[in-house]
């Protein structure tokens, strides 16, 4: 498939008002990547991906690495040598919009040995998708001296060959901000339309393999059949499932009995072991026999040692099980939830790392157990699996109380009961407790009401910081009073809730700055805007309606508690949920 049939395609969908009708559009994108696929192996899987500008599946690690101010000096070289990435950035801050952008120039004229053409007197040289996705995977690939110089001259190369249209989709996907309302749920549609197979099953596989490329092929390969076929694998993660806020009234009036859990103040980990290795696609045999997965899907092994080490002494048979980690003192106490995180991403001085912050895993649910897949199984089932696989390589037996990194659970329809637990939770230093359906089913990636988290402390938020401005006096080096937004699931817009300045060491701002400063997309003497990356968990007194910022509502007296390190722009807080909190 040229690259211009898929930019062509982009522009109907983004122009496209109507949910079904954007469906549409999507499912015949599809079915021409299915026609071109014997010319093209792997279309399909591709196109499935562009479209929601993802570049490789949601659960691969693989990430492009490219900033904003490497996309403007690529799209200035292949503008033409009256062009700097200064200028990219001034029209960038006329017209807000990276893609607007890059159609804005006239590419192609850039001949020369960086030129990367391949035909064509105007230069374009006919782009195909596939071409533009084996690209990508070698500027993703770029690594070491010399690495952000390779990453321009291939981003050169490819606008060098791009129409204005083309250039428009492939700044965006470049970016991350393809933005032409697809989401999730318009691609599984289109697949099962484009394959004549049911939405449920097209679900099911999108679970248990996070990756829409996957699926459209077997759809299109297997149908019905082979789409039922899909089993999770050991070392490729899923979407982990998800808490919504909640009373012990509720839970006991719809369940009847509860599954009572401490709410560990840990990070989200998911992991996969099989003592004979994992193999997937992008390890080759390399990954050993463990591997550590975050919240969102990202690959900490490395970070995570104790981890590794706890799944090599306990676990005898292959398994996928869902956590926390928890950072310890000395004593084995808990330690703020900020301490785990100064672990979670760590690349570096690992050991140096584990000495000033020791972390131990907490396990709590089963997805996998020696070749057979739980998530259909109810909670208390999968629970009791998790107990077998932790504690068969115990000598006193699967006594629950003997068995290193278990959650403990309890079934009870006594309030009375479920205080005690949430009191005792307390005591010994964590943030309360989870009410669970005993009954309910593992659905990755859903927050639903069979899971409620209580929460006794005050309210949070996790918000996205799109804004900041520079500081003045001592602090005129460093990146403060934060701007955050929430996600509008309507409209996919990120909306403005307030700033936060408060809170903040000076330590933490000059940290603040180094994390922020290359995903600053524009500046305006001391206001600066910051592309979607990262998120703030940030407390608050209350939110009030408010006319200065684009939600509608203003956090009152807010304050910076952390980087959730766990967590991308897409799981940050929505716009409804604000609403719902407000209610009184």
């Amino acid at each position: 498939m040229e690259f211009a049939t898929f930019a062509d395609r982009a522009a109907a969908i983004e122009a496209e008002p109507a949910d079904l009708e954007i469906v549409d559009h999507v499912r015949a994108l599809l079915e021409d990547a299915s026609d071109d696929d014997r010319g093209e192996p792997q279309t399909l899987e591709i196109v499935a991906r562009f479209v929601q500008g993802r570049v490789v599946p949601a659960w691969d690690s693989t990430t492009l690495d490219i900033g904003p101010s490497t996309c403007y000096e690529a799209i200035a070289r292949a503008a033409g040598t009256n062009v700097s990435a200064d200028d990219v950035e001034n029209r960038l801050a006329e017209r807000g919009e990276i893609g607007d952008v890059a159609a804005s120039y006239d590419f192609g004229g850039q001949q020369g040995l960086n030129a990367f053409t391949t035909g064509g007197d105007d230069g374009t040289g006919g782009l195909t998708v596939r071409e533009v996705y084996e690209t990508l995977v070698d500027l993703a690939a770029a690594d070491g001296s010399g690495s952000q110089d390779r990453k321009v001259d291939l981003l050169f190369g490819l606008f060098n060959r791009c129409s204005s249209d083309e250039a428009r989709y492939l700044a965006r996907l470049v970016l991350s901000e393809m933005r032409i309302g697809v989401g999730e749920g318009t691609v599984r549609d289109a697949i099962a339309a484009a394959f004549d197979v049911p939405v449920d099953n097209v679900e099911r596989a999108l679970q248990v393999t996070n990756d829409y490329g996957q699926v459209a092929r077997i759809a299109r390969e297997e149908g019905l059949d082979g789409l039922d076929a899909v089993d999770l694998a050991v070392g490729r993660p899923v979407q982990a499932m998800l808490a919504q806020a909640g009373t012990v009234t509720d839970a006991l009036e719809e369940w009847d009995e509860a599954a009572v859990e401490w709410k560990y103040d840990g990070a989200r980990i998911q992991l996969h072991h099989d003592p004979d290795g994992i193999e997937t696609e992008t390890t080759a045999g390399e990954a050993g026999s463990t591997r550590v997965y975050s919240r969102n899907m990202e690959d900490v092994t490395a970070a995570l040692p104790e981890v590794v080490e706890y799944a090599a002494e306990t676990l005898e048979r292959p398994a996928i099980i869902d956590g926390e980690v928890v950072a310890v003192d000395e004593a084995g106490e808990p330690l703020p939830f900020q301490e785990v995180l100064k672990r979670f991403r760590r690349k570096h001085d690992v050991a140096k790392a584990r000495e000033d912050v020791a972390v131990r895993p907490v396990f709590f649910d089963c997805l996998h157990a020696d070749g057979e897949d739980l998530l259909e199984e109810p909670l208390a089932d999968r629970h009791d699996r998790l107990e077998d696989l932790l504690a068969a390589a115990q000598p006193d037996g699967p006594d629950p109380g003997d068995v290193d990194g278990l959650s403990l659970l309890w079934l009870t329809d006594d309030p009375a009961e479920i205080e005690a637990i949430d009191a005792e939770a307390l005591e010994s230093g964590h943030e309360g407790i989870m009410l669970k359906n005993p009954d309910s089913t593992y659905s990755p990636g859903r927050r639903g009401k069979h899971w409620r988290k209580r929460k006794p402390d005050v309210e949070t938020l996790d918000c996205v910081v799109t804004g900041a401005e520079w500081g003045e006096g001592r602090r005129a080096t460093f990146l403060g009073t934060f701007e955050l937004s929430v996600r509008n699931e309507t409209t996919g817009d990120l909306e403005t809730v307030g700033k936060v300045a408060t809170g903040i060491t000076d330590a933490q701002l000059a940290e603040l700055t180094d994390l922020l400063e290359p995903h600053v997309a524009n500046e305006d003497g001391q206001a600066v805007d910051i592309a979607p990356a990262i998120v703030f968990e940030v407390g608050y007194e209350e939110i009030q309606t408010s006319p200065t910022y684009s939600s509608g509502y203003a956090l009152r007296f807010p304050r910076f508690l952390g980087v959730r390190h766990d967590k991308d722009p897409e799981d940050a807080e929505t716009l409804e949920r604000l609403e719902r909190l407000r209610e009184p």
